[in-house]
């Protein structure tokens, strides 16, 4: 299989060096074959060739922490305005209802949209497990995964504690140690697929520390660490959790993870929001990753990440959509441009750039997840991109920048292409592997039954 995107009026290949106006990029295979000023090819001697001489083209972006299981419960009336644990209290309801059907078409709806708008390697976190399913859920994901065409690093989630223990969740949704580090090791040897370009890899991750005992935090550390995957838990989201912990377990949220083993370049924290400056540096120092949810994180009113600080200091910075019942979209490119712009609210207008931003969703969401060959467009590497057309009239003037166009200008965040692992997934605006009117009828009607049950 081999593509030509020919004559791309603007070409990211990524942040690091000048974007290329007029270039041609050619795919062979799943990978990035040759990038050049011009590539005379034989059109018989190519399966496609896309005229890129209106398209913005870029790396795919990486998206770094998301609930697929919420698209179902998005924009509900009775917690639109709630904080984070009441918020999820109402939830919980509704989700012990999910079943193998709602993780599957979930798991469409929420890769579809990122897809659509420029995700092409996405992270899921998956913690709800009602005792009455007995498909395997993460089986079911990469079903919908490879259905669509998307490089997926799903994480094993995990909760031990219910009502009844201090915890949030109902009995119904959680699940003995036992069963948590036993399907945990079985995901692992299933799917975990340590290849330059795999498609399919695992993370561990307790939902976060309010859920799990610390035993459990310390044997999903050992687990992880013998099979070389990465580990991950929300972490410092609210001053309520921060609260949560001291009353617990008598230390702050992050000194927790640090006694538990729970920290280093192999693992990264969803938000980190109310992280103090002695956190700052040890995080830097451990090489600890965040994935920052600046959507989610105004949605539910939590505040606002220290991002310009943490870059700073050189704590590597992704990005992630979160939950879609507390972003209430999956819209990839839209994150980016939030990110931006909550930043400059609180550090001002120059805290970071539309350049910081493309990062923030390219390369480091890469290493965070460890794609090691992903995140950029360089021969030999992924050919994993997102292709915008500008030629439309929400970027009219906005063209002397057409990369920070994508952010500043806009309002349509959709891709016109979108190819991952040299295969397109997303062709003019239309997801391939499945009828978008099919899928919206399906989501809609589970979501109706689950909330209707609750």
């Amino acid at each position: 299989m081999s593509i030509l995107l020919k004559d791309c009026f603007c070409l990211m290949k990524s942040v690091e060096e000048a974007p290329l106006r007029g270039w041609d990029l050619l795919i062979e295979g799943n990978r990035v074959s040759r990038i050049d000023q011009t590539i005379d090819i034989n059109p018989s001697e190519t399966d496609r060739i896309i005229d890129c001489s209106t398209h913005v083209v870029v790396p795919g972006f990486v998206n770094t922490h998301h609930h697929f299981f919420q698209t179902l419960t998005r924009n509900l009336l009775a917690v639109q305005n709630a904080k984070l644990f009441d918020w999820l209290l109402y939830l919980y309801e509704i989700w012990k209802n999910l079943d193998g059907e709602a993780a599957y078409y979930a798991s469409l709806l929420a890769m579809g949209e990122l897809l659509k708008t420029g995700c092409t390697t996405t992270t899921d976190h998956h913690y709800v497990y009602p005792r009455h399913i007995t498909g395997d859920i993460m089986g079911i994901q990469f079903e919908a995964a490879e259905r669509l065409g998307m490089r997926f690093s799903p994480t094993r989630g995990s909760m031990s504690l219910s009502k009844k223990d201090g915890g949030l969740p109902p009995d119904v949704v959680v699940q003995s140690e036992d069963e948590i580090l036993g399907d945990s090791e079985r995901v692992i040897n299933q799917f975990h697929d340590r290849a330059a370009l795999s498609m399919r890899k695992i993370v561990l991750a307790p939902c976060s520390p309010f859920s799990v005992t610390e035993q459990l935090m310390k044997d999903t550390v050992g687990l992880a660490r013998k099979y070389g995957v990465r580990l991950h838990t929300h972490l410092a989201e609210t001053v309520d959790e921060n609260d949560f912990c001291v009353k617990m377990y008598g230390r702050r949220p992050l000194k927790l993870m640090e006694d538990t083993g729970f920290i280093g370049e192999d693992v990264f924290y969803a938000h980190g929001i109310y992280f103090n400056d002695e956190e700052l540096n040890l995080l830097s120092d451990t090489k600890t990753n965040i994935a920052h949810c600046p959507s989610s994180n105004m949605r539910l009113g939590s505040g606002i990440c220290r991002v310009k600080e943490m870059l700073l200091t050189d704590i590597n910075v992704g990005l992630g959509v979160d939950g879609s019942a507390s972003n209430d979209t999956s819209d990839m490119l839209g994150e980016m441009r939030q990110a931006l712009l909550l930043q400059r609210v609180r550090y001002g207008s120059d805290a970071v750039t539309a350049k910081d931003v493309y990062k923030m969703a390219t390369v480091n969401g890469a290493r965070m997840l460890h794609f090691e060959e992903v995140g950029k467009l360089r021969e030999g590497w992924a050919a994993d991109m997102a292709l915008f057309n500008i030629a439309r009239m929400e970027y009219a003037g906005s063209l002397s920048d057409p990369l920070a166009a994508l952010i500043f200008s806009g309002y349509n965040h959709g891709t016109d292409y979108t190819i991952v692992n040299g295969k397109v997934v997303v062709d003019q605006g239309r997801l391939v592997g499945i009828d978008e009117q099919e899928l919206t009828a399906r989501a809609n009607a589970i979501s109706e039954k689950i909330t209707g049950e609750a």
